[in-house]
């Protein structure tokens, strides 16, 4: 069997790929070696900018198959009776580091999901944590700054990290969170995954709920300690990433149990603390988890900087009967993330295999642009409305309405009788066992010790003690006592 012939990028048959051509033997090279100068120029060109946030992924394949009946809240037809599956890709990451940093670190992990429905592509952009460390997107690139590595030292600066959340006390719960046993997941098979936002419903009769989704890990939740995630990240810094691999590959398949919290629309105005308010969660006593379905992946990407590194997640993109809540977070995220991706990817990154519709075809106006491919449409017409049977609009909205007063301008969170930024994280912390208080402390006191100033960190010790008193004595204790060492 005659092997096939490599060829350059234009087809052509290459002669020779293991010598460059000179002029002599020992001569200079010649501008005209065309493969030479294709393969130099390309691998110029491999990389595209990473993630400013998320940089550091793993995606994989799989399913969501719809277990129990939901229709009574929602029309999303990839949810309109049991037993239905549609396929979905997940990409897992880490937040704050680059794209060479290691796995086991204490940091949130990205849990976007995208299905591939019938109705177009459904993407839910969320965490392993319900909650964030702040509510309104214009603190967003204040904070990510706080956390990236220092221009100057080029490194995480505790004083950056800590001083943000000094003046940012909605961080609190978070933190809570972050810092507890649950900051370093063991895996990310070993890991919730929250959409964390409120979002809406709408049933068939055009009545709207707000909602939360809740993935809850079928292998167990397992976390690794400060001392167990240094060392393993020491090991193989590519060890979330090996472990999902090695598993799907073995055929063991990891899932998810997806449950959601619903709240009926007309219940969000007079709830307790804004409902709408990322650094929250909805207490369960109020609103009880009910299982909708069951995620499954099974199917590792083939080429993981074209599937993983060029997947593009968007929390604007909805399909009918699912939509937005008020949620400040939620509305800044519809902007920001798409517009992202055009700038790393391109305006034509939807049409990347990863990204494009599967179970259905993408049918709009939109042409030319960088890396323009598929034909653009040929010869039809790039206009709307036409006379030429081109594709219109259903005029069918993809949710309910959402009723708005008041008057335009910069307002602060709306007023609710118990809308602190401290008690949810005082209440995480008293179901904590003795021994989870401790590690949290521990963890709390390791960072908060290594800050120069004073005032930052009375600023910090001040939101823990707000949240529970013994909470905010042991934290500063901690404090005090490293810092005398």
């Amino acid at each position: 069997m005659s092997k096939r012939v490599l060829t350059t990028e234009a087809g052509a048959p290459i002669a020779d790929n293991q010598n460059s051509a000179s002029a002599g033997i020992g001569g200079p090279l010649l501008i005209q070696d065309q493969q030479l100068l294709e393969k130099l120029a390309r691998f110029n060109r491999e990389r595209i900018p990473e993630r400013v946030v998320h940089a550091r992924g793993s995606g994989a394949y799989g399913h969501f198959e719809v277990t129990d009946d939901v229709t009574g809240f929602t029309h999303a037809d990839f949810l309109s009776e049991i037993g239905k599956r549609t396929e979905v890709f997940l990409r897992f990451s880490t937040v704050a580091d680059s794209l060479g940093g290691a796995d086991a670190v204490r940091d949130p992990r990205g849990f976007a999901l995208k299905f591939y429905t019938e109705e177009g592509n459904y993407d839910l952009v969320g965490n392993n944590t319900p909650v964030f460390f702040i509510k309104d997107p214009i603190k967003f690139p204040d904070f990510i700054h706080s956390q990236k590595r220092d221009p100057f030292t080029g490194k995480q600066e505790p004083d950056n990290v800590w001083d943000f959340w000094a003046h940012a006390p909605e961080a609190t719960h978070q933190v809570t969170w972050l810092m507890g046993d649950r900051g370093i997941p063991a895996s990310y098979r070993h890991m919730n995954g929250y959409g964390s936002h409120t979002y809406q419903w709408t049933n068939a009769e055009g009545e709207a709920f707000f909602v939360k989704y809740h993935f809850k890990t079928n292998q167990g939740i397992r976390c690794l300690s400060s001392e167990q995630a240094a060392e393993l990240a020491g090991k193989d810094p590519n060890s979330h990433q090996t472990d999902l691999l090695q598993a799907i590959e073995r055929g063991v398949h990891p899932s998810w149990t997806l449950h959601v919290q619903i709240m009926p629309a007309a219940e969000a105005a007079d709830y307790r603390f804004n409902p709408f308010d990322l650094t929250k969660v909805w207490p369960h006593k109020d609103y009880p988890l009910q299982r909708v379905g069951r995620l499954v992946l099974d199917r590792n990407p083939d080429n993981v900087f074209a599937e993983v590194e060029q997947a593009a997640f968007s929390p604007n993109n909805f399909v009918p009967g699912i939509g937005p809540s008020p949620d400040k977070m939620l509305q800044g995220r519809l902007f920001a993330y798409a517009d992202a991706h055009r700038y790393r990817l391109g305006v034509n990154h939807t049409l990347l295999a990863v990204n494009a519709p599967k179970a259905t075809t993408a049918q709009n106006y939109g042409r030319d642009g960088f890396m323009a491919v598929n034909g653009q449409g040929r010869g039809a017409k790039n206009y709307e409305p036409n006379s030429y049977d081109g594709p219109a609009e259903t005029g069918r909205p993809l949710s309910a309405p959402l009723a708005i007063s008041g008057y335009t301008g910069n307002h602060e969170a709306p007023l609710h009788t118990k809308d602190d930024a401290f008690f949810q994280a005082g209440e995480l912390f008293r179901l904590m066992s003795e021994e989870e208080k401790s590690r949290l402390v521990a963890n709390i006191a390791g960072g908060l010790s290594q800050v120069s100033r004073d005032d930052v960190i009375e600023k910090n010790l001040a939101h823990f003690h707000a949240a529970d008193a013994e909470y905010g004595k042991r934290v500063e204790e901690a404090v005090r006592a490293l810092r005398e060492d």
